[in-house]
């Protein structure tokens, strides 16, 4: 157990920098059945002490809280919590109440402070959507995958179509935010199939869609039938139709890709996730969680990465034993940060700035960016200036990052 916190803001020395909100991650690492694709940290258990686990959720975010207001900026704002897992829809919603309570508690909460919680659309987690709402989630987001039961089957998940059609609509009429996960570039499936799935999946009115091309990830099931040649995937530019057939689908309902991956109305992003792109600050708490934090030391701000423990039952004998389970912690040099930073915000359809990147980093821009090859880029039209001077990746260049990002930076 950790003691009681103080609550009261702490006096701010004169000049103190004014810190930006934080960001609160809160894994939930457990799940009904490992999908073949995944490559989170996820288990599955016979029996969990959701009770002890959330108790322990709750010690490390104390730790966590205390500490992010000693690192020079009292008392943080808070601008966002995400569940995410695993399936954090298991968890019960009781534990939910709890975490968002206390962390209300310890930080200053923005005004409209975004809350959201991962679900599956199976119909027993989707009989708890209620409960969810009542905690205090106010932001659902469903992992439909596939809207068919053969593409379902191949990718491991537990629910049936109609199961997804009928939590999207009980989360419509519950959250006043709801986004939901697809999968696509699947074995065999044409342009005209995904666009015709892809209607579908629009027409049911979320405001933001995550739809992911299917990757196979190292340590999967998936890898293994891969490369025995089990299945193929779309590559190439079968799959570069694909990604354009998702913007040209997504933009007929509305929503516009702000990031590589994300798709959502105007104002209906994903304020966590804009976070971590944007290189904010962010706690992450549970099994396996990472975080960023900025600190003040003898040179000036810095930025101190942490990863906790990745097995549940380790994680949760040390912070039953020290209120935390870190078992990395490192301060950043100047270069990773400013590469971080470029990493992220080069995803994201607004682009970079590069007075943010030195601000972030404590570098010049062209300290982190390789000057002659960012030239190059652009004249291939993988990157481009914006009149705002901010720097973005091209359609074509966010097709390319994996193989951009390594020669661009320094």
């Amino acid at each position: 157990m950790t003691e009681t916190l103080n609550l009261a803001p702490p006096a701010r020395p004169a000049g103190a920098r004014a810190a930006e909100p934080l960001a609160l991650y809160i894994h939930w690492p457990f799940c009904a059945a490992k999908c073949p694709y995944c490559d989170f940290n996820s288990h599955v258990r016979p029996g969990v002490d959701a009770a002890r686990h959330g108790r322990a959720l709750l010690a490390e975010l104390e730790h966590e809280a205390a500490r992010a207001m000693a690192g020079g900026a009292g008392r943080r704002r808070l601008a966002s919590i995400f569940f995410g897992g695993g399936t954090p829809s298991l968890m019960p919603p009781e534990a939910v109440a709890a975490l968002i309570a206390r962390a209300r508690a310890l930080f200053d909460a923005e005004p409209e402070l975004e809350i959201t919680l991962e679900a599956n659309p199976t119909s027993v987690e989707a009989g708890k959507l209620r409960a969810f709402r009542a905690a205090g989630v106010n932001r659902l987001s469903l992992g439909v995958q596939a809207l068919d039961a053969a593409s379902l089957g191949f990718l491991g998940r537990n629910h049936s179509a109609g199961e997804a059609v009928a939590a999207l609509e009980h989360a419509r009429a519950t959250f006043p935010r709801l986004s939901f996960d697809l999968i696509y570039a699947r074995p065999g499936q044409s342009e005209a199939a995904w666009r015709e799935e892809l209607r579908r999946a629009l027409s049911l009115a979320a405001d933001h869609l995550s739809l992911y091309q299917l990757t196979v990830e190292p340590g999967t099931r998936f890898a293994t039938e891969h490369a025995r040649g089990a299945f193929r995937l779309p590559e190439g530019e079968e799959a570069a139709a694909l990604y354009a057939a998702t913007a040209e689908e997504a933009a007929r309902f509305g929503l516009l890709p702000y990031e590589v991956s994300n798709y959502a109305k105007p104002g209906a992003e994903s304020r966590h996730n804009l976070a971590y792109w944007r290189y904010a600050d962010y706690l992450g708490i549970g099994a396996g969680a990472h975080q960023r934090l900025t600190v003040d030391g003898p040179g000036g701000e810095g930025v101190l990465a942490a990863r906790r423990h990745r097995a549940p039952e380790i994680w949760l004998e040390r912070v039953e034993r020290d209120g935390h389970a870190r078992v990395e912690e490192e301060a950043l040099t100047p270069v990773e940060r400013g590469r971080e930073a470029m990493l992220m915000g080069l995803r994201l359809s607004e682009g970079i700035d590069p007075a943010r990147i030195a601000r972030r980093s404590g570098l010049d821009f062209d300290a982190v960016v390789d000057r002659a090859m960012l030239d190059a880029l652009m004249e291939e039209g993988y990157l481009r200036w914006l009149p705002d001077g901010r720097l973005q990746a091209t359609m074509e260049g966010r097709l390319r990052l994996d193989a951009i990002l390594p020669v661009l930076l320094r």
